[in-house]
């Protein structure tokens, strides 16, 4: 549970809805980090583009590549 409430869909400006609705429709809903990712925009478009660059990244196996990053949030003690 989140210390902090998100942005909500009324909430939202026309930016950060242009962004809910991607997310929405890539992932069937807006997740609560990107909603609370949304109160700072820099904050949610460097998220954004991280997203992005990883899921564009070929020089290594997929598999292990997702290996990596539960490891990397097991390190940092990420629940998600």
């Amino acid at each position: 549970m989140a210390r902090m409430d998100g942005i909500g869909d009324a909430e939202a400006g026309f930016v950060t809805g242009q962004v809910f609705r991607s997310a929405k429709s890539r992932l069937g809903q807006v997740p609560d980090p990107l909603r609370l990712m949304a109160h700072s925009k820099p904050t949610m478009f460097a998220a954004g583009f991280f997203e992005i660059a990883w899921g564009n990244a070929k020089s290594v196996d997929p598999v292990l590549m997702d290996l990596c990053q539960l490891r990397v949030a097991s390190m940092v003690g990420c629940v998600f």
